[in-house]
């Protein structure tokens, strides 16, 4: 039996079955994976770039008796993407036996359904606790420990020093991951998220003896060495911060040995996710979850855990400058742009522009199935959500937005990749942005009347608005959005003024070709594109000057 150890060196048992893993067979669809040109990211599926707009179902709602409330969400929600759980209790009932029934559903119903997944593996945590590890284990306390803090007490949080658990976690996720890669040809399921909010609640750290005697040694050499520091016990090299980076240390370890033990199998994208705090006024260690995959603790888990593709935030904080200041945090260090989980209050829903404009491969509020269960997040009373609406009515918003994506997201995935997206959504503390390109400023405002650009910007209520531009060629733009005005203004001679060549309301075919519509000119251009909140209009312009 393996000794856990948060020094470990990442291990892989032998496998005959690992160069099968990594080929892709004749015949069928290529392994989803993620690309990366110039500092961009892009998923790739098919083998083509993919925009991920999707939904995460509610904790209960990944059971066959409840597929009937969830993937007809998809449709309404013109969502291309499904978040599901695969719950350890469910999954390993007894221990080595391994039940693939609600997996195997899952496939059935979102081929049926037009959908792809990503799943959820809610193993050795979920929100910091343990609460969906089988019942043989969580009767065996003593073979697998929960943690303990600096005061002795026993709280609701697994310890990462029980090999048994570990082991144990280890070889189901191995077995989720092999069966995958035998009964998903199709790449239905395009990632696989390892644990869920890993941390600890209620401590810093795990001061259970074998912890204690880990923390009093050396600093692992790979960590020294990554972050070029000098060799040292925890608190000689990280000093009052040592205790919360030991416990990041363990977790992002532990996780890595699962996740090489399940991407041996097959490999598929594996990420992680993190429960925040606050980005602007983090607050001391405890007032969040500790050794979680927060922004200070990022680097490390990239170090720590390098079979996973991608460290991502769940973002429930309506505040704009906080959820841009997260999307900046989380896009350091290499490390692809993912929010696969987020607020599900209507205020959340513009943010999917600025989540595109700033590169990510994808984006999926929480708790959108139609299940009669509500979780609303922060935001809600603010936009007069008395949570009396059902469950179709709360989708909207974000039905709202997907519709006019949806159509183009492959389109926008590809010019991500590239370099030619920009994007953003409304801030209600400044009503006017900028994006900017080689040859031309974008002018973004919000709250204005259809005509005049002389009145000042007062911003929408609520700020629900946001653009997403791409560059087709220098003086040649897709434009497209709600609750904004888009305008744009020559970098290459600032003596001269925009001028429309032409505006084309259109759409692209099955085949890729662009289909124009109507031709925008006079009220629709004269001063500006409005792009009203209740219509879907993707606009190609070709500007010159004047």
């Amino acid at each position: 039996m393996m000794k856990p150890s948060c020094l470990f060196a990442a291990l892989l048992l032998a496998c005959p079955c690992l160069a099968l893993a990594q080929k892709t067979p004749a015949g069928v669809h290529p392994i989803p994976s993620i690309a990366e040109k110039d500092g961009r990211f892009a998923l790739m599926v098919d083998g083509s770039p993919y925009l991920m707009l999707g939904f995460q179902a509610n904790n209960s709602s990944a059971w066959p008796a409840t597929f009937d409330k969830v993937f007809p969400a998809a449709a309404i929600l013109h969502a291309n993407t499904i978040e599901l759980p695969v719950y350890w209790e469910q999954f390993e009932a007894t221990p080595g036996h391994y039940d693939y029934s609600n997996v195997d559903a899952m496939l059935v119903q979102a081929r049926a359904h037009h959908v792809r997944l990503v799943l959820l593996w809610f193993g050795t945590w979920k929100n910091g606790s343990s609460h969906y590890t089988p019942q043989w284990i969580k009767q065996d306390q003593q073979k697998y420990p929960f943690l303990v803090n600096k005061d002795g007490d026993t709280v609701d949080s697994p310890s990462t020093f029980s090999p048994a658990r570990l082991e144990a976690d280890r070889h189901a996720f191995a077995a989720l991951m092999r069966h995958l890669r035998t009964a998903d040809p199709q790449r239905t399921v395009l990632m696989v998220q390892v644990e869920n909010e890993a941390g600890v609640w209620h401590g810093i750290r795990d001061y259970r003896p074998e912890a204690e005697k880990e923390f009093a040694g050396q600093v692992p050499q790979k960590l020294v060495d990554a972050l070029g520091k000098q060799p040292g016990t925890w608190r000689q090299v990280f000093g009052d911060a040592a205790d919360e980076t030991f416990q990041a240390w363990c977790i992002a370890t532990y996780i890595e040995q699962v996740a090489a033990a399940g991407k041996a199998e097959y490999a598929l994208p594996l990420y992680t996710n993190a429960a925040l705090r606050d980005p602007i006024n983090p607050g001391l260690p405890g007032s969040y979850e500790s050794g979680a995959p927060t922004d200070q603790n990022v680097q490390f888990y990239k170090i720590a855990a390098p079979s996973l593709s991608v460290i991502a935030p769940d973002i429930y904080m309506p505040e704009y400058a906080k959820y841009m200041a997260v999307i900046d945090q989380y896009k350091r260090f290499k490390n692809p742009l993912l929010i696969p989980e987020t607020g599900n209050a209507p205020i959340y829903a513009h943010y999917v522009f600025a989540a595109i404009g700033q590169g990510a491969i994808g984006f999926a509020p929480f708790g959108l199935d139609l299940t009669a269960y509500s979780n609303l997040t922060e935001g809600a009373e603010a936009m007069g959500d008395k949570s009396a609406a059902g469950p179709e009515t709360r989708l909207a918003p974000f039905a709202n937005e997907y519709a006019l994506l949806e159509p183009i997201a492959s389109r926008l995935a590809q010019a991500n990749l590239e370099g030619n997206l920009r994007g953003s959504s409304e801030d209600p503390n400044a009503h006017t942005q900028t994006l900017d390109f080689p040859r031309w400023q974008v002018d973004l405002s919000y709250g204005l009347p259809a005509f005049g650009n002389w009145i000042k910007p007062k911003g929408n209520n609520p700020p629900d608005g946001g653009a997403v531009i791409v560059a087709l060629g220098p003086d040649e733009f897709l434009v497209t959005g709600h609750h904004v005005r888009v305008d744009f203004t020559p970098k290459f001679d600032k003596a001269k003024k925009r001028f429309f060549l032409v505006v084309e309301e259109g759409n692209y075919d099955a085949s890729g070709k662009w289909q124009m519509k109507r031709l925008w000119n006079g009220d629709q251009t004269d001063y500006g594109l409005n792009l009203i909140a209740n219509a879907n209009y993707l606009l190609r312009v070709k500007l010159t000057t004047y």
